[in-house]
């Protein structure tokens, strides 16, 4: 192997670990966002209103 074909092994190893990096970066800023989105979404569902503690205990099974 020439120095040629050296030089070229380690741009295309450095290159490959770059790709990798910026892959990784954007797959984390993508997980935020969606973690983000998630957090607004479960934020957004409104409160349970207070029932009475009567209700929700028995089911009707001859309805």
């Amino acid at each position: 192997m020439d120095v040629t074909g050296i030089a070229q092994t380690a741009t295309t190893i450095a290159d490959t670990g770059t790709k990798q990096a910026v892959g990784v970066a954007v797959l984390k800023k993508a997980q935020d966002i969606q973690a983000s989105s998630a957090s607004a979404l479960v934020e957004a569902i409104p409160p349970v209103p207070n029932l009475p503690s009567h209700l929700g205990n028995n089911i009707n099974t001859t309805a």
